[in-house]
């Protein structure tokens, strides 16, 4: 049995109590963060102040988008609606816009204004945003390009993580009517499914290919522990990208990998629940959790019981219900005092021996982390109109 079965749900009264700590962290911050956004990653479980840059900021906006649906407070709607022109001017001068990220980017934030407020400036600034990404589609390999010059052979490569950037372009062809947007979307979504995925159920975090011929290369990790084990964030994009995928695509190969890399995920928890860094079983029992990995997560099994039928999608639900029931207990913030983020024990990047990072963000808040824990108390508080 998964041990987080034995979790209590958190629906009901819990689940009320959620939303209400999950609103008093957001609207601590509202005064301090007025015309900045959230750093990538607290320090000393604090975030500092930010411009909007790096490939984060987007969360921070979706969060106060996402307080505002649960809420209805004025101060979430007003305070996200100043964001825009931020990112609008964002992509208009350029500004840290050169790699793949624009769904991150753009979609919480900027497509989360059009869908609720009718924005144009708004619905101007995603669709830009769009082009951007289309514009790093490479047709030797048929993938968009993560990161980099483009065409440069030691970054002629995808990353899992974009399965989350490419619902931008199916939305830019539904209100543009240019289908070219989600005729790129759908090509990048091929290739990844076909590469990313290992016989065991796990995921490759990049994957190269020769910019000569587009030839298929190799898996590798940038964040993982080494090349061969499993990223647990990694897997988590890959869960919550297949099942939008299946939503867009109705391909019912991508809903399999769902099932496979979802299972997976769950399979390798360890006894708590919250997952650490990198699923090798090589590292240490004293590494450090990623719990956005497990918040990225339940958003993919709650899109799933969206979008599935009865049966898969009470079984999804629950799970979810539970899994957010660990977190809540162990990780989220009741307190502004101790911390202004959402979500504690996440993992931005972790050093190991095979990979070049350095330690960032380790056994702090993410801001992403913060995202889809608030993403999924959205989906769990009623119907919800992804902005993804």
């Amino acid at each position: 049995m998964r041990d987080f079965m034995q979790e209590i749900p958190l629906k009901g009264d819990r689940l009320e109590s959620a939303v209400k700590h999950a609103a008093e962290q957001t609207r601590s911050c509202l005064e301090e963060f007025s015309g900045y956004f959230k750093y990538s990653h607290s320090t000393n479980l604090f975030y500092p102040k930010s411009e909007n840059v790096e490939w984060t900021t987007g969360f921070w906006t979706g969060e106060l988008w996402l307080m505002y649906e649960l809420t209805g407070e004025a101060a979430f709607r007003r305070k996200a609606l100043e964001h825009v022109p931020s990112f609008l001017l964002r992509i208009l001068d350029r500004v840290d816009v050169n790699h793949h990220d624009m769904g991150f980017l753009y979609s919480p934030s900027c497509v989360a204004a059009y869908k609720l407020e009718g924005s144009e400036e708004g619905k101007r600034a995603a669709l830009l945003a769009a082009d951007n990404l289309v514009s790093r589609f490479q047709e030797k390999g048929q993938f968009i390009q993560a990161w980099g010059e483009l065409g440069a052979r030691d970054n002629y490569r995808l990353i899992i993580d974009c399965l989350l950037n490419v619902p931008l372009l199916f939305w830019a062809t539904e209100v543009s009517g240019n289908g070219y947007y989600a005729e790129i979307g759908t090509r990048h979504i091929e290739t990844s499914m076909k590469y990313i995925l290992r016989q065991n159920d796990s995921t490759y975090h990049t994957y190269f290919f020769d910019p000569e011929t587009g030839r298929p290369l190799r898996g590798i990790t940038r964040q993982g522990y080494r090349d061969e084990s499993v990223w647990a964030r990694g897997e988590a994009w890959g869960i919550y990208g297949s099942i939008l995928a299946f939503r867009y695509l109705h391909n019912e190969e991508y809903l399999d990998i769902f099932w496979r890399l979802l299972n997976f995920f769950l399979d390798h928890l360890p006894e708590d629940s919250i997952p650490y860094w990198d699923f090798d079983e090589e590292l240490p029992r004293d590494e450090p959790r990623d719990t956005s990995a497990a918040a990225i997560a339940v958003c993919g099994m709650l899109e799933g019981a969206r979008v599935l039928g009865e049966d898969d999608s009470r079984k999804l639900r629950d799970w979810a219900e539970r899994l957010m029931g660990v977190l809540y207990r162990s990780a989220a913030v009741k307190d502004p005092s101790l911390s202004n983020g959402q979500l504690l024990h996440g993992t931005y990047a972790r050093k190991s021996p095979f990979n070049p990072c350095n330690d960032r963000g380790v056994d702090e808040c993410c801001l992403w982390g913060d995202y889809f824990y608030v993403e999924a108390l959205r989906r769990l508080s009623g119907d919800w109109n992804p902005y993804w």
